[in-house]
């Protein structure tokens, strides 16, 4: 079966304390709210403590058009999307001209010709690489990107494909929007870019490996009909608003735990069989509702809640900054994992792994 053989991410410039953060929404949202003492303590109670943006805070402070962020959305994903790539074909020794197809996602800038594209007159990749953008699948991107890339080398045992998830949320912040989905955005997302090199079993890639890898067997995508509301963005002529829904974690509690066994059951696996739980961290309700929906306890959970309180929600790339805590503490042979990200449609993205 396809395997993961490493991940790598990328770290943008500017660090944001939570404590600052909420100060900064404090001057800008209080003469809007009566009551901001109170929503304010959406900052705390998300256990969020640091996130990462790639322009300074004092840059939110002033309006920006939607050209002027998404210019910057292109310069600073090229940026960041190639150092991520260089660190991933270099943690496997793998070379440039050895990659077949790069997948590419993101649902927080626009770009034509694609990121990859650029990324490819920046670095030295062959000019027959596969392009797959994907744009749209918000925090399931990431999930739904090892999916695809593990169908890629089913069809082609000998590829090697790469997985490059840029999200740069904070640059559809929306100055002038006063609501309160924008205001619990502004306590929960953040940049990140992270990048994952995977493998047919013919790969050559995978003759010197020794220690247990990660190992995709199984994915599923389901749709919930009739929940276009939950999650997403509406594109407007400054940009791109939030859209969040405080209805997701019961969402999550009613509906993920029939999705899970329907899909687990059907590849003979049951949830006492499940190892580790790689789950993008949507936030700490949503992380609670895992716990609930799926009686897991808090240790199934907790390498997602430590990404979330030093990055925060990166969007489609968290589940990638999840994943390399699992691969850089170690699994052993035969342990099985389980992906887990929810997105906008309403929609989730699962994967079962088996480490080999």
């Amino acid at each position: 079966m396809p395997k993961v053989l490493s991940v790598e991410t990328e770290v943008p410039k500017y660090k944001i304390t939570q404590s600052e953060a909420a100060e900064f929404a404090k001057n800008l949202f209080s003469e809007n709210f009566k009551d901001i003492g109170r929503l304010l303590s959406v900052f705390q109670n998300g256990e969020i403590e640091s996130r990462y943006f790639v322009n300074p805070l004092e840059w939110f402070s002033e309006n920006h058009s939607f050209q002027e962020k998404n210019d910057l959305f292109i310069q600073y994903a090229v940026e960041l999307g190639s150092e991520a790539v260089k660190k991933c074909l270099q943690r496997n020794d793998s070379a440039f001209d050895e990659i077949d197809a790069i997948f590419t996602i993101s649902t927080s800038g626009l770009s034509t010709p694609s990121i990859e594209a650029r990324i490819m007159n920046v670095l030295p990749f062959p000019a027959h690489v596969k392009r797959i953008p994907i744009w749209g699948l918000g925090c399931a991107g990431g999930a739904s990107g090892l999916s695809r890339a593990y169908e890629y080398c089913l069809a082609f045992p000998r590829a090697n494909v790469l997985v490059l998830s840029i999200e740069l949320c904070s640059l559809t912040f929306q100055h002038g929007d006063r609501s309160k989905s924008n205001l619990i955005g502004t306590s929960l997302f953040a940049d990140g870019v992270a990048c994952a090199l995977v493998c047919g079993d013919d790969s050559n890639a995978l003759v010197s490996k020794q220690e247990p890898l990660p190992s995709i067997f199984a994915t599923q995508s389901t749709l919930l009909r009739d929940s276009l509301d939950v999650m997403g963005w509406e594109v407007k002529n400054e940009g791109m608003y939030v859209v969040f829904s405080k209805h997701i974690p019961t969402l999550v509690e009613k509906w993920l735990r029939p999705n899970v066994e329907e899909f687990i059951e059907s590849n003979g696996i049951s949830l006492k069989d499940i190892k580790h739980f790689v789950a993008h961290p949507g936030g700490k309700k949503v992380i609670e509702a895992y716990q609930e929906a799926l009686g897991m306890d808090e240790e199934m959970t907790k390498v997602s809640m430590n990404v979330l309180k030093e990055f925060g929600n990166m969007s489609s790339v968290t589940i990638f900054y999840v994943l390399k805590e699992f691969m850089k503490k170690g699994c052993n042979k035969g342990d099985i994992g389980l992906g887990t990200a929810l997105g906008p449609g309403f929609s989730s993205e699962l994967l079962l792994m088996r480490w080999e």
